[in-house]
């Protein structure tokens, strides 16, 4: 079913929920790597590593991660109409505190805090998808939502600097607060409600255990993790290996995220033609070739401008495939099912960008970096043999 056609087939009630659940995802996710494009200034002013530096981005996906079971379930409970103006006023509430800091330990502090409404907003904004969509326009719905929190990851790489030129680092983190502000009106008071859809009960227990689940949040930490990863460096590889101002770096880092933007609805399209494993495997391989990219040989501009294109791709096409299994495998609680498999991507984030930033500080050099997060990649690849032919909706 071609692109058209599907979008030919949202009503008018679909086309508004869609429009305002990706202002959300957008808001939330400008959070992801709002302080990256920042570490020069913050380091300048506060004089911390670059390892303490990639753990302000490990502090947000530590509460993001760890909130994603239980928001899923509040939000299978509640309902994310309910959920969603809540975790957004924490992210809001968070980029004002940032903007007020002091120190280094007061923006690690703010941006665990902010952790807590992207997780919540994230997974309660997936399960809004859920019940809205059904067959072909769920995947195709839920890929869009996904390339909104791309556009909403890569777009502050890009503005980030040029905001900050303009008003300070502060005025950046304020920036980022109005717009989390402007989402959460938005979603108040111009989103339609979602229809039920009443479904067999689920054993919580099962769906924790599930192979199935792990394996889809394998795919998750090499495809969006691996994404975020490279993103929170990708500013500070360019300037320190190519000599490139900030705002140079953040135009073509930005790259790896704006790409994704287009990659996720793609994979939403490709999804019912080739079925999710195959779009999953196809993405996984674009991420080995460009981490190889990044990796061998001497550094090179036109090299690494082609990595950042085929991780843009092949970290987003997976993304529909991964959410909507999930939510397929167990749909009465479909919230905490992709909730499980979001948190268990988020691992890498966690730990990947202070350790970067610690053998970046020793070595010098990135390279070394990409090749570990290549084989990585290129491990996950394998273990997709063993995620099971598709079921309905995945």
């Amino acid at each position: 079913m071609e692109l058209a056609q599907v979008e030919t087939q949202l009503t008018r009630a679909e086309r508004l929920g869609l429009t305002s659940v990706c202002a959300v995802g957008f808001a939330f996710s400008a959070n992801y790597t709002n302080h990256a494009p920042m570490v020069p200034a913050l380091v300048a002013e506060f004089r911390f590593s670059l390892a303490a530096a990639g753990l302000l981005t490990t502090g947000i996906f530590l509460t993001h991660g760890g909130v994603q079971i239980p928001a899923g379930y509040v939000a299978d409970k509640l309902g994310p109409g309910r959920v969603l103006p809540i975790a957004l006023g924490i992210v809001c509430a968070g980029n004002l505190a940032l903007a007020l800091a002091a120190g280094y330990s007061q923006l690690l502090f703010w941006k665990i805090f902010v952790g807590i409404g992207t997780g919540v907003s994230f997974v309660a904004g997936a399960r809004y998808v859920a019940n809205m969509f059904a067959g072909s326009r769920l995947h195709l719905a839920q890929g869009l939502y996904g390339g909104s929190v791309l556009l909403g990851s890569g777009f502050v790489i890009y503005a980030v600097p040029l905001l900050s030129g303009a008003f300070g680092w502060r005025g950046a983190f304020l920036c980022t607060a109005a717009v989390a502000a402007a989402a959460a009106a938005i979603w108040m008071f111009a989103t339609p409600a979602a229809p039920a859809r009443p479904h067999k009960p689920a054993p919580l227990m099962g769906m924790l255990s599930s192979p199935q689940l792990w394996l889809l949040g394998l795919v998750q930490m090499a495809s969006f993790g691996l994404v975020v990863v490279i993103g929170a460096w990708i500013t500070t590889y360019l300037t320190k290996s190519f000599h490139l101002t900030a705002v140079q770096a953040g135009k073509i880092g930005s790259l790896v995220f704006v790409v994704g933007v287009l990659a996720r609805p793609l994979g939403g399209v490709l999804v019912p033609r080739w079925g999710a494993r195959r779009t999953l495997r196809i993405g996984l391989a674009l991420n080995v070739v460009a981490c190889l990219f990044f990796g061998l040989g001497a550094a090179s501009l036109v090299r690494s401008a082609a990595g950042i294109l085929l991780l843009g791709v092949g970290a987003g096409l997976p993304y529909a495939g991964i959410f909507n299994r999930a939510a397929a495998l167990f749909p009465a609680r479909a919230g905490a099912a992709m909730g499980l498999v979001n948190m268990l991507g988020i691992v890498m984030i966690l730990t990947a960008p202070p350790l970067i930033g610690h053998m970046v500080d020793w070595s010098g050099t990135f390279q070394s970096s990409f090749l570990a997060l290549g084989a990585f990649t290129g491990a996950v690849l394998v273990a997709t043999f063993r995620i099971h032919k598709e079921v309905s909706g995945g």
